[in-house]
């Protein structure tokens, strides 16, 4: 393989995803297939680094350039990011990081523009202390776009600084055991005799929390169907769902598969219909459910019009998976922060109002339905259960909060599980 400057194509990778609005986990890939296996993961870290800290990066670059790189050098403008994101907040030598950058302006065709970022980045490292002070002080030392900021502030008076803070670290990695195969503690004792150590959750009894985060091929058992990684947050539709053997139960909006394959391992002998609009994502939950050994029947369909991949079924159990903001997950996808905008909230509200009239008619009487989204906003939330049992009379809340405010919000903490929201309704 010849060997690629992975500084260039961090810088590349960064371009279309704030430039184009694609989305990392699209982007990624492609990129990664160019380097080395060992390279893979340090390319991840500079993608995911940058999008992180894109505030600071680009209000250090409004301070080291008199005007910022247009048109075709705009690459070039995510190479200094990239540059600068390394010198700030990796441990990579800085006379590599440097090296390495400036190398990859030759890498994108622009070899006569080497001298300028290396200007730029070696300027950095001489005032480093004095604009870090300065921009300590900004407005954009939170690291999230001004709406979204607004609403949190507006949502979490008391909170919205922890909130921010959270989103803003690295995500912790949690798994989740196959109850099928072993009890949790007696999969951490595998993890254990492997070298590595895991820790519990309160709430969820099959989730696991890794030390330190580590290859999926590491972890005793993971392509037999022992473990999944999955947030603790998602985790906690099951303690709500609570499914059994014997029903029929729809995971809606089920991609990538996480829960349809919890749901199984809840409940092995419960018949799963697993339904997306995606047709490309429900890839994944093939390959989850055969990782796994495991059947549902999956079909690719709109949450909206269940009658055309339901007919008049009715089932047991529902869990809808709503799509939603995923503010709540930030620190996993630090892309959202750029990728959304303020005017998609009400949109997402309202078609999840329209899923929730749309499927609640094939939801058996007695049936339990779980709203889950992994947002923090209260119009996707709270707002949106108190809506639906205003407007459905059939409609009761259990468990999950009062009628006034309806639902449990969980919100990222450090170590804690995903921002995420749950509401267990029952149909009478």
């Amino acid at each position: 393989m010849k060997k690629q400057n992975l500084r260039s194509l961090a810088a590349q990778a960064i371009e279309q995803v704030v430039e184009q609005g694609q989305s990392l986990s699209n982007v990624l890939p492609s990129f990664q297939q160019k380097v080395s296996d060992k390279d893979k993961a340090l390319l991840q870290e500079l993608c995911f680094g940058v999008l992180r800290t894109l505030p600071q990066l680009e209000w250090l670059i409004g301070k080291l350039m008199s005007r910022p790189m247009t048109g075709k050098q705009r690459v070039l403008h995510y190479l200094i990011m990239v540059g600068l994101y390394q010198l700030l907040h990796t441990r990579i030598p800085p006379h590599a990081a440097l090296a390495e950058t400036v190398e990859g302006a030759v890498a994108v065709k622009r070899p006569q523009l080497k001298g300028l970022i290396n200007g730029v980045l070696r300027q950095f490292q001489r005032q480093q202390d004095e604009l870090l002070a300065e921009f300590s002080g900004s407005e954009k030392r939170f690291l999230h776009p001004d709406w979204l900021l607004k609403r949190l502030q507006k949502a979490y008076p008391q909170q919205w600084e922890t909130i921010v803070g959270a989103n803003n670290l690295r995500p912790p990695m949690w798994l989740r055991v196959n109850r099928n195969h072993h009890s949790r503690d007696e999969w951490m004792a595998l993890l254990e005799e492997a070298g590595m150590s895991g820790f519990t959750h309160p709430d969820y009894n099959d989730a696991v929390r890794l030390a330190n985060p580590a290859s999926v091929l590491a972890l005793p058992g993971f392509e037999q169907g022992w473990v999944t990684v999955q947030d603790a947050s998602a985790q906690g539709c099951m303690t709500f769902l609570e499914p059994q053997n014997g029903e029929r139960i729809l995971d809606l909006c089920a991609a990538p598969g996480g829960k349809t394959t919890h749901i199984l391992e809840a409940a092995p002998q419960a018949s799963v219909m697993a339904v997306d609009i995606d047709e490309q994502r429900l890839s994944r939950v093939y390959d989850n459910l055969k990782r796994l050994g495991m059947k549902a029947e999956v079909k690719q369909g709109d949450g909206r019009t269940p009658a055309q991949w339901c007919g008049d079924e009715q089932f047991d159990r529902i869990l809808l998976d709503a799509p939603c903001s995923a503010t709540g997950v930030i620190r996993r996808h630090p892309d959202i922060k750029w990728l959304r905008r303020d005017r998609d909230i009400n949109e997402l509200a309202q078609l999840q109002s329209e899923i929730l009239d749309a499927v609640w008619p094939h939801l058996k009487s007695g049936g339990t339905l779980v709203y889950a989204t992994c947002s923090v906003l209260p119009e996707e939330n709270s707002l949106q259960i108190a809506a639906f049992l205003k407007r459905t009379p059939n409609a009761r809340l259990q468990t999950t909060g009062t009628p006034q405010q309806p639902g449990k919000q969980n919100l990222p903490g450090a170590e804690e599980g995903d921002g995420f929201f749950y509401a267990k309704l029952i149909k009478e």
